[in-house]
């Protein structure tokens, strides 16, 4: 997996040599309009398990709809909300138990994914392998009247790409809360992101392509 990470970002300097910024970017929302229309389905081709199972058409709801539906989405309807001015769709899977991170609260998420590159068709990343069963990644995050910052402490985002949390990352902790399964009834929160590269980790903005993330948020000790 980390060989492929490391063929990704030749593929895509290669294409980006004769292109410029204006269509890197163009073919990029191509690229995200394709998952929009076809959805993606992965699986291990071991054990036959989907790794990624998110059928298409997707259903894009407006921030208004979003609001109005409480601010959820209907995962069995393919709903996803898009953020217009950033470019990033959201999908709540699961909104998650305990309460949302407070104005100038700061604590230690605890987080599970799968990156997915669109534009490469293939996982490039993820923490949920056996491998990394006790080595979760981590980050340290900050609420500012509304606005999250956040640096990652530990794990496989932090060696792949640096202690910045991309900021598409942020976007869901507005909306979900932030707990522990400590119960049969607790649930640990959980979203899909479909991230551009203007808001993704820094080898996605260096080459300009858009990533699916599926992500597990939950509240460090």
């Amino acid at each position: 997996m980390l060989l492929l990470l490391a063929a990704v970002p030749l593929l895509s300097a290669c294409s980006g040599d004769s292109e410029s910024y204006a269509e890197s970017r163009k073919r990029e929302r191509r690229q995200i309009q394709s998952f929009l229309e076809n959805g993606i389905h992965v699986a291990d081709p071991e054990s036959g398990q989907m790794l990624l199972d998110i059928d298409g058409p997707i259903n894009v709801l407006t921030v208004d709809e979003f609001f109005a539906k409480d601010s959820v989405t209907d995962v069995s309807n393919n709903e996803f909300v898009l953020f217009s001015g950033s470019g990033i769709y959201m999908q709540i899977v699961r909104k998650g138990s305990g309460e949302k991170l407070k104005s100038d609260e700061t604590t230690t998420v605890i987080c599970r994914y799968t990156e997915y590159n669109i534009a490469a068709d293939s996982i490039q990343s993820t923490n949920n392998i056996t491998s990394y069963e006790g080595n979760p990644d981590m980050m340290t995050v900050t609420n500012i009247l509304g606005t999250f910052t956040a640096s990652f402490t530990q794990g496989l985002m932090r060696s792949l790409y640096g202690a910045q949390v991309p900021s598409g990352w942020l976007f869901p902790l507005t909306y979900i809360h932030l707990g522990r399964q400590n119960s049969v009834d607790s649930e640990i929160a959980k979203v899909r992101l479909v991230i551009p590269s203007t808001q993704g980790q820094t080898d996605a903005q260096n080459n300009v392509y858009p990533c699916l993330y599926e992500i597990s948020y939950q509240r460090g000790r």
